[in-house]
C-alpha cells in the first residue's frame, strides 16, 4: 500500500512540473507575466523562462519514472517548496481577510502547501517507494 501511495505522489507531482514547465516552454511569455505578478520580477527573460520549462519537464519525467531520486527528490523539493514559500502572501491569507484583499487574494494557490507537503513526504519515505525504476536498476 505504501508504494503504491508513493508511487500516486510521485507521479501527481511529477505530472505537475511536466504541466507547467510545459507552459513555460511553450509560452514562456505567460511565465514572464507570472514571474513579474507573484515573483517580483525574478527570472522574467523570456528565453530564462523556456529554460526552465525543459529543465521542469526533464525533472516531472524523472521523478514519474522514479530514476535518480537521490538528485531528483530533493531538485523537486526546491522547486516546488520553493515555489509555495515565494506566494507566502497567499498561503497565509488564502481569503484576503489580512495580507491582501478582494482584488489580490487567490484562493487557487493554497494548494501549493498540499504539493508542498507532498514533495516532503516522498523525500522522508523514499526507502519505501520500490515501484520505481531506480529499484529495478538495482539503484536504492
Amino acid at each position: 500500500m505504501k508504494s503504491s501511495l508513493l508511487l500516486a505522489l510521485r507521479a501527481s507531482t511529477g505530472l505537475l512540473l511536466v504541466i507547467w514547465g510545459s507552459l513555460r516552454a511553450f509560452n514562456p511569455e505567460v511565465g514572464v507575466g507570472l514571474a513579474d505578478k507573484y515573483y517580483s520580477g525574478v527570472i522574467n527573460a523570456e528565453s530564462l523562462q523556456a529554460a526552465m520549462g525543459w529543465g521542469q519537464i526533464a525533472l516531472g519525467v524523472l521523478v514519474v519514472l522514479g530514476l535518480f531520486r537521490i538528485i531528483v527528490y530533493p531538485l523537486q523539493a526546491v522547486v516546488l517548496v520553493g515555489g509555495a514559500l515565494a506566494i507566502w502572501k497567499y498561503l497565509l491569507d488564502p481569503l484576503g481577510l489580512y495580507l491582501l484583499n478582494d482584488e489580490t487574494r487567490n484562493i487557487l494557490f493554497f494548494p501549493s502547501t498540499t504539493v508542498a507537503v507532498a514533495t516532503l513526504i516522498m523525500l522522508a519515505f523514499r526507502e519505501y517507494d520500490t515501484v520505481c525504476l531506480d529499484r529495478l536498476f538495482g539503484r536504492r
